[in-house]
C-alpha cells in the first residue's frame, strides 16, 4: 500500500511539473516561429493582406480551413502573388484543407495557436466565439458583430477569452494613418487645441466620413467581390462595417487610453441608412457573375440591385456629440479611390483631415484658428507646440496657407499606405501576444464601438 502512494504522489508531482512545462511552453517570447497562424473561411482580401509581410516571430506554415470555392482560390491567388513578387517576396507555405467540416477540422486539429478571420460577416461571431472555447487566440478584421444578436454573443467572446486568458482583438487599420495620428497628437496639446467642445447634435464636435468604392483596385488589380458580399445579412449593412473605423477613431483619438463605459458613456441621438444602386453590368463587372443570386433578389427593384451600404450615426461619447457617416459610391473618380474627412473641434482650433480632389486624393491634415482668436499670438504658440511634435516625428512641418490656417507637411516616408497598415496592426498584435494581454481599455473600448455601430442599426431601421 505504502508503495502504491508513493508512486501516486510521485505520478501527480510528475504531472504538475508536466503541466507547468506546457503552460510556460504556450507563453510566447517574440522566438522565431513560434506564433502559428490559422486562416479560417478567408472570404475578404483583407485576410491575405495580414500576411502581405513576414514576420521572424510567425511561422512560415499557415493552416487555412475553408469550404472549397471562389473566397479560398483568390485568397490562395493573392498569397502566391506576395511570395512570386520581385521585391521583398514573402515565403508563406499554405497547408489547406477544404470540406464542408472545415470548421470542425480546423478545431480538432489546433494546428495553429491563432485565428486570422476576414470573411463573412454574418458567421463571423460564431466563428470566434468556436475559436476561442478552443483556446485560440483571434486576429478578426472588422465588423466582429453586424447586429445585436452578434454583439450579446460577442460579449460571450471577450467572456471567454478572459477566462481562458487569450486575446480576442480586431484589426483597426486607420489607427496607423499618419494624419489620423498627428490629429490625435495635436488634439492632446491644449496650447494647439485648447479644449474638447461639446458640440450639439446640429453642430457635432467630432465628424468623421468614409466614402468607399465597390469597385477597386487591391495591389493595382481590380478587385473581384464575392457575390455574399452584396447580401447585408452576410457583409453587414454600412451602419456596422466602415463605420466600426469611425466610431474607433472618435473613441481612440478623443479619449486616448481612457476607458469607455458603453452602459454610461455612450448615448444614441440619431441613425440614417440609404441604399446604393448597382445595375446587372456593374454587378457582373464587380463579381464576375451574370445573374442576381437567389439570395439577392430580395434586393431587386426593376433589374437594380438596392443595397443598405450607406448611413450616419449621431451620438453622445461623455457628453461629447459626434457624427460618423459612410457612403458608398459604385466606383472611384479618375485618379481618385477611397476618401476620408475628419474634423476635431477645439475651443482654439479645428484639426481637419482632407482628401478631396485638391488634395489630390491623399488626405492631408489642417490646423484652422477659430474665429475671433488672438491670431498673432495662437501662431507663436501653434510654431512652439510644433516643434516638440516634430521631434517626435521627424521631418513633420508647419506650412501657412492662409490666415489662420496651416497645413501639415507630411514626409512621403510616413505615407505608406491602406495595405501596409494590416502589417502594422499584425505587428502590435504581435507585442501583446509577448505581454500575455491587451492594454486595459482595449476590451471595454471594442465593447462600446460595437455597441455604438449595432444600436444605431436597430434605431435606423426602427424609423419607417
Amino acid at each position: 500500500m505504502k508503495n502504491y502512494l508513493v508512486f501516486t504522489m510521485a505520478t501527480l508531482l510528475l504531472g504538475t511539473s508536466c503541466s507547468s512545462k506546457k503552460e510556460q511552453a504556450e507563453s510566447f517570447t517574440g522566438a522565431p516561429g513560434e506564433v502559428k497562424l490559422i486562416t479560417l473561411d478567408p472570404g475578404h482580401f483583407h485576410a491575405a493582406l495580414v500576411q502581405k509581410v513576414s514576420y521572424p516571430q510567425v511561422s512560415k506554415d499557415v493552416f487555412v480551413y475553408a469550404p472549397t470555392g471562389f473566397d479560398v482560390n483568390e485568397h490562395l491567388k493573392r498569397i502566391e502573388g506576395f511570395n512570386s513578387r520581385a521585391e521583398n517576396p514573402t515565403a508563406w507555405n499554405e497547408v489547406v484543407y477544404t470540406g464542408p467540416d472545415y470548421l470542425e477540422k480546423m478545431l480538432s486539429e489546433k494546428k495553429g495557436n491563432v485565428m486570422v478571420q476576414a470573411g463573412n460577416n454574418g458567421k463571423k461571431t460564431e466563428y470566434i466565439k468556436k475559436t476561442l472555447e478552443a483556446g485560440i487566440h483571434v486576429l478578426s478584421d472588422k465588423p466582429m458583430a453586424i447586429n445585436s444578436q452578434n454583439f450579446q454573443l460577442l460579449e460571450e467572446c471577450f467572456d471567454i477569452a478572459k477566462q481562458k486568458n487569450i486575446l480576442l482583438y480586431d484589426i483597426m487599420t486607420e489607427r496607423n494613418e499618419i494624419t489620423t495620428m498627428l490629429q490625435r497628437e495635436l488634439s492632446t496639446i491644449p496650447a494647439i487645441y485648447g479644449e474638447q467642445l461639446k458640440g450639439s447634435p446640429e453642430e457635432p464636435a467630432i465628424v468623421k466620413e468614409s466614402v468607399h468604392h465597390l469597385f477597386k483596385l487591391v495591389d493595382n488589380k481590380p478587385l473581384t467581390r464575392p457575390v455574399w458580399y452584396f447580401d447585408v445579412t452576410q457583409q453587414g449593412e454600412g451602419i456596422v462595417d466602415v463605420t466600426t473605423h469611425l466610431v474607433d477613431l472618435v473613441q481612440w483619438e478623443a479619449f486616448p487610453e481612457q476607458i469607455i463605459d458603453y452602459k454610461k458613456d455612450i448615448e444614441l441621438v440619431d441613425a440614417n441608412r440609404w441604399t446604393t444602386s448597382i445595375s446587372p453590368e456593374e454587378f457582373k463587372q464587380v463579381t464576375g457573375t451574370d445573374a442576381y443570386p437567389d439570395f439577392l433578389k430580395k434586393d431587386v427593384v426593376n433589374d437594380t440591385l438596392k443595397v443598405y451600404c450607406n448611413g450616419d450615426i449621431v451620438y453622445k461619447i461623455k457628453g461629447v456629440t459626434a457624427k460618423v457617416s459612410v457612403i458608398w459610391n459604385y466606383t472611384f473618380p479618375e485618379g481618385g479611390g477611397d476618401t476620408h474627412f475628419s474634423v476635431m473641434k477645439g475651443s482654439k482650433a479645428d484639426l481637419v483631415i482632407r482628401q478631396g480632389q485638391e488634395q489630390g486624393y491623399k488626405p492631408e491634415l489642417f490646423v484652422e484658428a477659430v474665429k475671433g482668436i488672438d491670431l498673432a499670438a495662437y501662431e507663436k504658440d501653434l510654431t512652439a507646440s510644433m516643434e516638440k511634435v516634430s521631434a517626435e516625428y521627424s521631418g513633420v512641418a508647419l506650412n501657412k496657407i492662409g490666415d489662420g490656417v496651416w497645413q501639415i507637411e507630411i514626409p512621403a516616408s510616413y505615407r505608406v499606405g491602406h495595405e501596409a497598415h494590416f502589417g502594422q496592426v499584425t505587428e502590435h498584435f504581435l507585442e501583446y501576444l509577448k505581454d500575455g494581454k491587451l492594454p486595459d481599455w482595449e476590451v471595454p473600448n471594442m465593447l462600446a464601438k460595437y455597441y455604438t455601430t449595432t444600436s444605431a442599426l436597430d434605431m435606423a431601421k426602427a424609423k419607417k
